[in-house]
């Protein structure tokens, strides 16, 4: 009895299907209530493509440019432009070949000639005195093109194709020079590195300033050395969709920094903060704090100036994404006062605090603004004054309509 009890439970075992548990689904208004944590995770984790790094290098490559005898036809930028192992290695490569090429064609003329063969022969006047084969010939050049001349090697006036070829080594050596060290004297004296000291906060806030909502973020200079007639601007770089449908990617639209009151003029003595104030012209008009988290977008800001030692123009730039726009947030101090001078904390100068902020956008703030003080415009004392107004106005006309009508009496009286 035992063991068939046991085998009925085995079939029972064997026929029952599996109970497979799964995790309880959570509803519709749980999952859209997130942690705001982890939705911040989420777009941390998400892959930022920048159109300008933070350091100021365009993330743009050129592809497929089939006419690239343009760079060639602007040589000198090219090379500029190229990097410094590249403009070394085509510095000595020029000097070395150049070198070469009259090596050889000072030695094919003491060949041609016969010098070679009547080396150490006194009743012979050779084209170059002392040249005995390439190595000397090579050497020889080196000594024309740069001017060193050591006495040893020396042409001789019996070698009119030798004078000719000296000219123009002469000529084509200065041009040369000059090419190549004006080259490198450009590529040396570039303001690139003077951009490095031009630094920008790493993240810009958004919060009221004067009533108004303002975008605003931070540039400094760390050198003595001040950027002169230095100006500041902005783009939003953000793709669009047109009326009729047409798709444009990476859209630049001008951000006001203050070109209209002339405030993206800098003095640019001490960290100073740039403002772009929210109004009807703003691109971030109709932007609430909840839909700048969905926004996919980048401000690229632009610094530039000319530096005062060297007089060249010199251009810093950096941007910054959805992530790094800090909603509710304001900068803090850098500046104090100290005995007889002003002292710039550079180790707060990207730090950041809240600050009470409406997280509306600034189009329905404007709103609000304007329905709190409509109660005030249209009160009752001034509904009441303009009431007692239009009756003192109806009483005198009836007054004056009154005296009217007894002078016409009077004289109607008096003709009779």
């Amino acid at each position: 009895l035992t063991s068939h009890y046991q085998s009925r439970l085995n079939e029972q075992d064997v026929e029952s299907p599996a109970v497979i548990t799964r995790k309880p689904k959570l509803p519709k208004q749980a999952r859209e209530d997130l942690p705001k944590q982890l939705v911040d995770q989420v777009r941390a984790k998400r892959k930022i493509q920048r159109y300008v790094r933070k350091d100021g290098k365009c993330n743009v490559h050129h592809g497929n440019v089939q006419e690239t005898y343009r760079y060639l036809t602007d040589i000198f930028t090219t090379l500029v432009d190229l990097k410094w192992r590249f403009n070394l290695f085509i510095f000595v490569l020029v000097y070395t070949v150049t070198w070469l090429l009259f090596g050889f064609a000072w030695w094919l003329i003491a060949y041609v000639r016969g010098d070679l063969e009547h080396i150490g022969d006194n009743q012979w006047t050779p084209c170059v005195n002392n040249l005995n084969g390439f190595v000397s010939a090579f050497l020889f050049s080196i000594e024309t093109e740069t001017t060193i001349g050591y006495g040893y090697r020396v042409i001789t006036d019996q070698c009119p194709e030798g004078i000719l070829l000296l000219l123009i080594q002469s000529v084509l050596g200065s041009i040369v020079n000059a090419f190549m060290v004006g080259c490198m004297f450009v590529k040396i004296s570039q303001p690139k590195k003077r951009a490095e000291t031009l630094v920008f906060s790493t993240s810009a806030v958004i919060s009221v300033r004067d009533g108004r909502l303002c975008l605003m973020f931070r540039v400094g200079d760390l050198r003595n050395s001040h950027i002169v007639e230095a100006s500041i601007r902005a783009k939003l770089i953000k793709s669009k969709q047109t009326k009729e449908g047409e798709f444009i990617p990476l859209n630049q639209t001008d951000m006001n920094v203050g070109y209209d009151t002339g405030d993206d003029r800098l003095f640019l003595v001490s960290p100073l903060i740039i403002c772009h104030e929210i109004n009807q012209n703003s691109p971030f008009w109709e932007i609430s704090q909840a839909d700048l988290d969905k926004e996919d977008l980048e401000i690229v800001v632009i610094l530039e100036g000319m530096v005062e030692a060297t007089g060249m123009t010199c251009q810093a730039r950096s941007s910054y994404v959805t992530s790094e726009i800090k909603w509710g947030y304001r900068f803090m101090p850098v500046l104090t006062l100290e005995d007889g001078f002003y002292e710039v904390d550079y180790n707060s100068f990207h730090d950041i605090h809240e600050t009470n902020t409406p997280s509306c956008s600034a189009r329905e703030l404007t709103e609000m603004n304007c329905r709190a003080r409509l109660p005030l415009t249209w009160s009752v004392a001034s509904k009441l004054s303009h009431t007692t107004t239009l009756v003192t106005q109806e009483e005198g006309l009836e007054e004056q309509t009154e005296r009217n009508g007894d002078i016409a009496n009077i004289e109607s009286e008096s003709k009779v």
